[in-house]
């Protein structure tokens, strides 16, 4: 019984899409549906639909195979009788070694072709990020853009894009426009809602993972610093009070920010507590502060 998945943007599509890979008709399948087609939001979410197509008769295809073979084996045992028997030692005498040295041949290049991928270091994403193309990367680009381009229209905003990878795997799009202050938002959380949208947008494609991070004004810099800064003050503050102290909820990039800065510090340590979207930061002094002040005194 022959049997295929098959997607398309309607179940019709998706059956149509089937028969014309298994070279039948409509009225000789069946067929099941698997998913439901989703058009999402913005294009976001949007899912295909997916159904089981089975042929009807494939089965009586093929018991007719072996009744057209056994008239050609009837016909062959006379055959065998009328020849003398001087050629039947010619004919065993036909098989030379010489194929079965071509089979281990073929099995001995056939190894290290096998070996050659078990000993690359880079993971299935890497190679496939290494082996996109100037074309591939363009692409990629295009759809930030054109969506990106999709909210400022529903904005009213006119904002001027430059894309550029930074690695393969790593896009930074700044935004030059009047009024960038709006698409930052407080603290950056527009700017990081938008930023969240368009790596869903992008990364649903067929291409491997991107990671793209969205900049205006030099702002990811600027707020880079800040939070530096406002880790350092608060690490003294701790020792000088000799207790812990919990910072506002953040989002992911940020307190990463603040447990690098204080990775280094010799009397603090730094801990992210809570459930998304309000995981914190703890920066918690370290067993060997206390012991370093009874030693000063």
């Amino acid at each position: 019984m022959k049997q295929i998945e098959m997607t398309g943007k309607t179940i019709n599509e998706a059956v149509d899409n089937a028969c014309a890979e298994l070279g039948v008709s409509l009225l000789d399948v069946d067929y099941k549906v698997l998913e439901e087609p989703s058009k999402g939001f913005l294009g976001i979410g949007a899912k295909l639909a997916k159904v089981l197509v089975t042929v009807t008769g494939s089965e009586d295809e093929e018991p007719q195979k072996p009744a057209k073979a056994e008239k050609p084996a009837k016909k062959a045992e006379p055959k065998q009788e009328k020849p003398k028997p001087e050629p039947k030692p010619e004919k065993k005498a036909e098989p030379k070694p010489e194929v079965k040295a071509e089979e281990p041949a073929e099995e001995a290049k056939s190894e290290p072709e096998a070996q050659a991928p078990a000993d690359e270091e880079m993971s299935e994403a890497e190679s496939a990020r290494a082996a996109l193309t100037d074309e591939d990367k363009a692409n990629i680009i295009a759809v930030a853009e054109s969506f990106l381009n999709e909210v400022f229209s529903q904005m009213g905003m006119k904002v001027e894009l430059s894309s550029q990878f930074n690695d393969n795997k790593h896009i930074l799009i700044n935004m030059q426009g009047e009024d960038m202050g709006a698409i930052i938002g407080k603290r950056g959380q527009t700017l990081d809602s938008i930023q969240y949208l368009t790596n869903l947008v992008v990364n649903k494609g067929a291409y491997p993972y991107m990671n793209i991070t969205l900049d205006t004004e030099d702002y990811r810099a600027k707020r880079q610093k800040t939070l530096e800064q406002l880790a350092f003050n608060l690490a003294k503050k701790a020792k000088h009070n000799r207790r812990n102290i919990t910072l506002e909820p953040m989002n992911p990039y940020e307190r990463r920010i603040i447990h690098a800065a204080l990775q280094n510090d010799r009397y603090v340590t730094t801990y992210s507590e809570g459930t998304e979207p309000y995981r914190y930061v703890v920066i918690a002094l370290k067993n060997n502060y206390y012991s370093s002040r009874r030693n000063y005194r």
